[in-house]
């Protein structure tokens, strides 16, 4: 079963921020866009690079280095040259704090 990881007040987080931070296993970012939270791996499925740094636009996600795009709602491609998904996780909101949910790793 999967658990709640406690990252970062409601109000720490507003509309247009992002942050990055670590789970046990991968590098996330946390992102709010126009008042909606989506958490995306750090991780461009395309060559390995970081998104971090990736410009934010409907909901896309651009890697800096190749210029692949993500739907950070889905993790789907929306641009080559990436071909293959990007994982996303479940976010919730309890008590002002944004909890990220912890994928089961094998």
């Amino acid at each position: 079963m999967s658990k709640l990881i406690p990252v970062v007040a409601v109000a720490d987080l507003p509309p247009g921020a992002r942050l990055h931070f670590d789970l046990a296993e991968e590098s996330v970012i946390l992102l709010n866009i126009d008042g909606d939270l989506y958490c995306i791996a750090d991780l461009c499925t395309h060559d390995g690079g970081p998104l971090t740094d990736g410009n934010v636009c409907d909901h896309q996600i651009e890697c800096p280095r190749h210029g692949a795009r993500f739907d950070v709602r889905s993790g789907r491609v929306t641009r080559p040259p990436a071909a293959d998904p990007i994982p996303t996780y479940p976010v919730r909101i309890e008590d002002g704090i944004i909890l990220i949910e912890e994928p089961d790793y094998w």
